[in-house]
C-alpha cells in the first residue's frame, strides 16, 4: 500500500500560524492595507506598500515570514497562495516590464536597494562543486538576502505556480548589444540552483542552518598572514646566524650553548684575548699570523748579540797573542 500523501496546504497553515503570532499579525496587516487599497491614479500606493513589506521581513522572525514565502506545496492552490504572499498586483507587477539592466540601474541609485542587491549576488552565488550548490554553503544567508530585496524596485517573486523560479519584474527586450549581460543578470534569479535549493530545503522542513557559514577568504587570508608574520618575527630572533651588527664576541653564543648543555662554567679568557686582538688589529689580520711573527723576532735578536760578543772576544784574543809573540 502506497503511503497517503498529506493534502494539507502548507502555505495556508503558515498564514494561520502568522495570525497566531502578535508580531507577525501586526506587521502583516500593516502591509496588506497599503498594498490592496486603491487610489484614483493607480491600483495602490506602491511606495507605502514597499516600505511596509520591508518592515515585515525585517521585523518578523524568519519562522513566520519564511514560512509564508517559502512554504512547500503539492498543488496549484498552495503555490498560488505562496505567489500572492507579497500582493504582487501592487508590490511586483506594473503596466509594462522595464529592461532588466535599466531596472538594475534604478536599483543602484537607491542605497538600500543597491546594498541588498549586492548581498543577494554574494550570498546566493551558485557553485556546482559545493555540496549545497552555494558558494558560501549557507542557505540561511541566501534566503535572508533574497527576502531583503522584497520592498525595493528589484522586488522578486515567483514567475508562475509551477516551479520555484523567481525573477524581478523585467525582461531583456530592447537590450541591443547588452543582451548577453541582461540575460546573465536575469538568469541569476531564474536559474539559480543555490536559491532553489535553499527554498526547497526550508519548504521541506530540513534544517536551514545545516550549512554553516564559512569565514570570508579575505578574513582567513588576513589571519594566516598575521600568524605567519608573527612566526617569521619569532624566527628572526632565534636565528642561528650572527647578525653583522652584533657587538658581542662570536664565542658568546658558543658559551651559551655549552652552558645549556652542562652546568660547568666556561672559561672566558679565550674570548677576552680575541677581543683584545680585534681592538688592536683593526686591519683584520689573523691572530695566527701575529703569533708567528712574534715567535720569529725573538730568536734573531738573540743570535745577533751573541755573534757580536764572540767577535769581540776573538779580536781581544788575537791582540793578546800578537803582543806575546813580540815580547
Amino acid at each position: 500500500v502506497e503511503p497517503v500523501l498529506s493534502k494539507g496546504n502548507n502555505c495556508l497553515d503558515a498564514a494561520k500560524a502568522c495570525n497566531l503570532n502578535d508580531t507577525c499579525k501586526r506587521f502583516r496587516s500593516a502591509y496588506i492595507t497599503p498594498c490592496t487599497s486603491s487610489t484614483s491614479n493607480e491600483i495602490c500606493n506602491k511606495r507605502k506598500c514597499h516600505k511596509a513589506l520591508r518592515l515585515f521581513f525585517d521585523k518578523v522572525p524568519p519562522k513566520h515570514s519564511y514560512g509564508m514565502l517559502f512554504c512547500s506545496c503539492r498543488d496549484v492552490a498552495c503555490t498560488e497562495r505562496r505567489r500572492q504572499t507579497i500582493v504582487p498586483v501592487c508590490s511586483y507587477e506594473d503596466r509594462e516590464k522595464p529592461n532588466c539592466l535599466n531596472l538594475q540601474e534604478s536599483c543602484k541609485k537607491n542605497y538600500i536597494c543597491r546594498s541588498r542587491l549586492a548581498d543577494f549576488f554574494t550570498n546566493c552565488q551558485p557553485e556546482s562543486r559545493s555540496v549545497s550548490s552555494c558558494l558560501k554553503e549557507n542557505y540561511a544567508d541566501c534566503l535572508l538576502a533574497y527576502s531583503g530585496l522584497i520592498g525595493t524596485v528589484m522586488t522578486p517573486n515567483y514567475i508562475d505556480s509551477n516551479s520555484l523560479s523567481v525573477a524581478p519584474w523585467c525582461d531583456c527586450s530592447n537590450s541591443g548589444n547588452d543582451i548577453d549581460e541582461c540575460l546573465k543578470f536575469l538568469n541569476f534569479f531564474q536559474d539559480n540552483i543555490c536559491l532553489k535549493n535553499a527554498i526547497q530545503a526550508f519548504g521541506n522542513g530540513t534544517d536551514v542552518n545545516v550549512w554553516q557559514p564559512i569565514l570570508p577568504v579575505q578574513t582567513t587570508t588576513a589571519t594566516t598572514t598575521s600568524a605567519s608574520r608573527l612566526k617569521n618575527t619569532g624566527s628572526e630572533t632565534t636565528n642561528n646566524e650572527i647578525p653583522a651588527h652584533n657587538d658581542s664576541p662570536a664565542c658568546a653564543n658558543l658559551q651559551a650553548q655549552k652552558k645549556r648543555k652542562s652546568n660547568e662554567s666556561v672559561d672566558t679568557e679565550l674570548c677576552l684575548n680575541e677581543n683584545a686582538i680585534g681592538k688592536d688589529n683593526p686591519a683584520g689580520v689573523s691572530t695566527s699570523h701575529i703569533s708567528s711573527e712574534n715567535s720569529v723576532a725573538l730568536p734573531r735578536s738573540f743570535y745577533l748579540s751573541t755573534a757580536l760578543t764572540l767577535m769581540t772576544l776573538a779580536l781581544s784574543l788575537s791582540l793578546f797573542l800578537s803582543s806575546s809573540v813580540v815580547l
